[in-house]
């Protein structure tokens, strides 16, 4: 007996979910880092036309391929490319991208996302107030990261703790399914998140120079070092590869998650207008709200002098070592360091249940378990998965685990994507599909793009990585020998776990009865 497929409970639900997945830590601690190293206002130019041509057409490319494959019942990557090409019985392999690289990203990025839980605990409590200068707050970082020893593992009883309870938080939202865990999240959780966003951007933009002497460290100028144009810098194809990987990064195309997501869409629900609405909901919490909080803020303290090695020191060094000494220098700096890494807790946490939706609903759609059991044979397997990024920080895991998850494979995944849809599908099809229900009319020409442009502009990123990277990857020419079992190491993990997946597509398919096709109970 197939258990009764979930939908969502409005259509606004579906689209905070949505937005919730796209809105993540890149739109606060990535984005400003790539515009502010990659030419300041120029960098807005290749990275609108990333969104026009290869973000905005793939956000409607996983909606209307999700929802189709709702339709025979079927939320993953595997089932839905099995809908779209019935007559193959191969596609459904290369659905395993939109499982496989999620899970990849969650197996790190819940242990980050613990961080921003951990230090809004802190500055409440005070104890990021207690810290005086710029080392105290790196020596703090690696101490809670468990770095400041040198041993076989590294991890901290305190960084356990908080990693356990986000955990925890995660798995008990996607206990309660769709309507009654993840939506009831994002109504909480998207306008809070927006509010603390407005309170910290406002704070900071009507921040005054705290040095008499450099009355031009304000907050205009620090816009100004974000925003101002650097055109030269267009002439660098790394910046145009930055801003693809941030629209890729922030959309969370290619991921399997707004494919997921919208596959319990019911079938005459407008689509094409509720994934402009997400898509434009997550570009106003990036650029809008992320662009004027961190780079502004480092600005009037720090200078113009400094502002740079501190943008190019990284994003998390920015979010978790400048920002705590900003918030310790401006009045009830612990309520504004807590609505800082709140906010980021809960950008987080909206983002890491779409990453785990994917596995979970393989397991309830494939295998016909309901969803609690789904979700604890998730939990089990999951925090096992999770433990190395957790232990083994100090050997370059994390960093593997964040090139494989949130480079590569979501780059193949949204290739394989568009290509099935637009060409295999077929566009006419896909357009029509798209358009079932729906109240906005999307502009021709992105038939246009879907078909041609979109395909080979990822066709293009895939080559360049292939012609310039490849192989020094693949041999880890740049990883430090002492590094080179523990990489070793999990990239044979992740191997075998990819052996596992299309072993459970196999079995998933071979148990059913013979001619009887994927998701045939669900009605279409």
């Amino acid at each position: 007996m197939r258990l009764e497929r979930e939908h969502w409970g409005s259509r606004l639900g579906v689209i905070l979910a949505v937005a919730g997945s796209a809105v993540g830590l890149g739109n606060f601690l990535r984005f400003p880092v790539q515009a502010a190293k990659n030419g300041g206002g120029a960098f807005i130019i290749p990275y609108l036309i990333a969104l026009l041509l290869v973000g905005i057409p793939l956000c409607w490319v996983e909606w209307t391929a999700g929802r189709y494959g709702g339709g025979f019942g079927h939320s993953t990557g595997p089932g839905v490319f099995q809908s779209l090409w019935k007559k193959n019985r191969f596609i459904k392999y290369f659905g395993i991208t939109a499982i496989f690289g999620p899970l990849l990203i969650y197996m790190y990025y819940i242990y980050i996302e613990s961080w921003c839980l951990s230090y809004s605990w802190y500055s409440l409590t005070g104890q990021l107030a207690s810290i005086s200068d710029n080392q105290g707050f790196v020596n703090f970082l690696t101490s809670y990261q468990g770095l400041d020893t040198p041993s076989f593992l590294a991890f901290s009883s305190a960084g356990l703790i908080f990693f356990v309870l986000t955990f925890a938080t995660n798995l008990g939202v996607a206990y309660y399914g769709i309507r009654g865990g993840i939506e009831r999240l994002c109504h909480i959780a998207m306008p809070l998140l927006f509010f603390f966003g407005l309170v910290l951007a406002v704070r900071v933009i009507t921040l005054f120079a705290p040095d008499p002497a450099h009355p031009d460290w304000n907050s205009i100028n620090g816009l100004g070092f974000l925003w101002n144009p650097d055109f030269s810098a267009l002439k660098s194809a790394k910046v145009w590869l930055a801003a693809a990987g941030q629209i890729f990064f922030t959309l969370s195309v290619g991921m399997g998650a707004i494919m997921a997501y919208s596959s319990y869409v019911k079938k005459n629900e407008d689509i094409a207008l509720s994934a402009l609405t997400s898509a434009s909901t997550n570009e106003f919490a990036e650029v809008i709200v992320g662009g004027s909080i961190i780079i502004p803020a480092a600005f009037i303290f720090f200078g113009p002098d400094q502002i740079v090695g501190l943008a190019e020191s990284g994003a998390f060094n920015l979010g978790f070592v400048t920002m705590p000494q900003i918030f310790n220098k401006i009045p009830v700096g612990a309520i504004f360091g807590f609505m800082w890494f709140f906010m980021l807790f809960l950008a987080g946490i909206t983002s890491s249940i779409s990453l785990a939706q994917p596995v979970i609903a393989f397991l309830e759609d494939e295998f016909n378990v309901s969803r609690q059991k789904a979700v604890k044979i998730f939990a089990a397997v999951s925090f096992v998965l999770c433990l190395p990024a957790v232990v083994f920080i100090h050997r370059g895991v994390l960093d593997d685990l964040d090139f494989w998850g949130a480079n590569f494979f979501i780059v193949v995944g949204a290739t394989l994507e568009i290509v099935l849809l637009a060409w295999v599908f077929g566009i006419d099809r896909a357009w029509d599909e798209m358009h079932q229900g729906a109240r906005l009319k999307v502009p021709r020409i992105f038939k246009f793009i879907i078909k041609y442009v979109t395909p080979t502009f990822l066709l293009a990123i895939l080559g360049y990585w292939f012609f310039t990277d490849w192989w020094s990857l693949i041999t880890m020419k740049d990883v430090p020998s002492e590094n080179i079992p523990y990489i070793l190491g999990i990239r044979l993990l992740l191997l075998g776990l990819l052996l596992l997946f299309v072993f459970l597509v196999w079995k998933a398919w071979h148990k059913r009865e013979p001619g009887q096709s994927p998701g045939k109970e669900a009605e279409r």
